[in-house]
């Protein structure tokens, strides 16, 4: 009897420490959830960083060294006026070949057209042709008198494209005692400019490859 009792008591307590074992030790029979071989998954934010700082990805290099050659291995230049877009037409050919990239544009600009002699518009159209007549009495030729528009009633004395020229028509018209005028006439006409950007080393002389007069260069904003 002793000895069943004995042999029970030993059953139980094995029973005990195995569940002690099993139970009273969180976790320590759990283990790592990847197959043997297989690396273990960390966060981004758990990996060490070398130097302190991450290597920028080679597409993204490439595009911040792209961006540094722009910046700092180009230059830009424009070309201009050229009278005609056939004369910028032949300039763009000549010089394709010998630039990065370029660029045709065009811009308004006033331009003296000649310089006009007259005598201010009279009251009215009678008075006008009153100023006429005692113009061609002080031996004035080569008068026109406006009928219409803006400068109705103003006497025309000539448009003239050298200003020397214009001047002395004036004093002619003033030694004779009449209040003639000058001014100088403009009007908006375009002009045709080229941009290019040329390597800073390429050392283009653009002169030997445009034949139109007249060009000149300055230096612009790279684009």
């Amino acid at each position: 009897m002793f000895l069943r009792l004995l042999f029970v008591l030993l059953v139980a307590l094995n029973i005990a420490v195995a569940a002690w074992l099993l139970l009273g030790q969180p976790y320590s029979h759990i283990g790592y959830p990847a197959d043997p071989g297989v690396p273990e998954l960390r966060l981004l934010s758990e990996m060490p960083a070398p130097g302190g700082t991450a290597p920028l990805p080679d597409a993204q290099a490439d595009v911040r060294d792209g961006a540094a050659a722009d910046a700092h291995n180009y230059s830009c230049i424009a070309l201009g006026p050229f009278d005609t877009p056939q004369d910028l037409r032949n300039a763009r050919q000549a010089l394709a070949s010998r630039t990065a990239r370029m660029r045709s544009r065009q811009e308004q600009t006033s331009q003296t057209t000649g310089w006009w002699v007259y005598l201010p518009a009279a009251a009215n159209r009678a008075q006008a042709l009153e100023q006429a007549r005692q113009l061609g009495a002080h031996d004035i030729q080569d008068y026109f008198v406006v009928g219409s528009g803006d400068q109705a009633n103003t006497i025309s004395l000539g448009l003239f494209r050298d200003p020397a020229n214009a001047r002395n028509r004036l004093n002619q018209v003033l030694a004779a005692g009449f209040p003639a005028r000058l001014s100088e006439r403009n009007e908006s006409v375009p002009e045709y400019w080229l941009d290019l950007v040329v390597a800073d080393g390429s050392r283009l002389d653009w002169r030997k490859y445009v034949s139109a007069r007249g060009v000149g260069s300055h230096s612009t904003g790279c684009f």
